[in-house]
């Protein structure tokens, strides 16, 4: 192997080509993990929640249609250390509120039960937007990374053959090292979005599913409220 052989390969080589490209590249390319690091941070968060989400709708679901009493149903979630969350907290702000207006005298069943729905409903956007938070970061990282990375790849280009202006005769050796590091900024910026397009597909689709069974429940747990009032 002869030594402009081995001087074109450590030229090219990927760590080269990231400390040598321009300034304006280099910082597209520290945004975009910078932008990569978050949204994997976000998306262990989000694995972790909505798992927990899901368990905790079965584990609630199971104890709900056992068959037990519900008071003692509402003293077990309130008595536990930690504070209720998904549907356990849209139960809890139900019932908490039906036995209050039940307590009251005058009122009717129509305005127990609507009281009733008003702080489900309110507890539930509370969880529902528990459960959408980062979402919209990542469809953010999803839609935008490629475009910024291209953004550097173009600029990467241009420079690139800028710097040629000046050589009487342009060869392949002498462009190839700036488009190469001008494509780094485009894969960099593919495998941020790409991870981050994928994640949201699928978080979007699970706080979907559990919004559905939230408001089912919402549904079934005032009726059986109703019959009891």
């Amino acid at each position: 192997m002869n030594p402009s052989t081995i001087n074109a390969a450590t030229d090219t080589s990927l760590l080269t080509l990231l400390t040598g490209a321009s300034l304006p590249v280099q910082l597209v390319m520290a945004v975009l993990l910078l932008i990569s690091l978050t949204s994997w941070w976000y998306i262990f968060i989000k694995v972790f929640t909505l798992n927990d989400a899901e368990k905790e709708a079965v584990d609630f679901e199971h104890a709900f249609w056992s068959g037990g009493d519900l008071n003692k149903l509402y003293e077990r979630v309130t008595g536990g250390r930690r504070r209720p969350h998904g549907m356990s907290s849209i139960f809890e702000a139900g019932f908490k509120e039906y036995a209050r207006l039940k307590r009251q005298d005058g009122l009717e069943v129509s305005d127990i039960m609507e009281g009733s729905r008003r702080a489900m409903r309110a507890t539930y956007n509370r969880e529902m937007d528990e459960l959408d938070a980062h979402l919209p970061f990542l469809a953010s990282v999803g839609s935008v990374s490629p475009y910024i990375g291209l953004f550097g790849t173009v600029w990467g280009i241009m420079n690139a053959f800028r710097g040629l202006s000046n050589v009487a005769q342009a060869t392949l050796a002498q462009v190839a090292p700036g488009i190469a590091e001008a494509l780094i900024a485009t894969a960099i910026g593919l495998f941020a979005a790409i991870p981050a397009v994928i994640a949201y597909n699928r978080f979007a689709a699970s706080v979907d599913r559990l919004a559905v069974r939230y408001e089912s429940f919402m549904e079934e747990f005032t009726n059986i409220l109703q019959r009891k009032a």
